[in-house]
């Protein structure tokens, strides 16, 4: 088995919050392990994220030039995704994580 750490997704967020951010590989399992968001606006926002259709955060409120830290360890089996947007495209995900193949 081959384990490769890697950004499963880095960006900007859409303001659909049903965007597909990540979907595992075919023949692969990931691991999410931290996800970092944040708003680099002069104002507050909100952000929804989901591992495979659970939700995780729905429409939390990030202050303004803010961080928020997700730390957690989420298995996801092959084509599961993490979808997600935000209230501006000032929002930014950050989702790392290991792809085990």
């Amino acid at each position: 088995m081959a384990t490769t750490t890697k950004a499963l997704f880095r960006g900007a967020a859409t303001t659909n919050t049903g965007t597909t951010l990540y979907t595992v590989p075919a023949s692969t399992t990931a691991v999410v392990s931290n996800i970092l968001i944040t708003n680099t606006a002069g104002t507050a926002g909100t952000f929804t994220i989901a591992l495979n259709g659970t939700a995780m955060a729905t429409t939390v409120a990030i202050g303004a030039n803010s961080i928020i830290t997700l730390d957690l360890k989420q298995v996801l089996a092959t084509t599961n995704t993490i979808t997600g947007g935000a209230s501006a495209t000032t929002i930014n995900f950050h989702i790392s994580g290991v792809e085990i193949s």
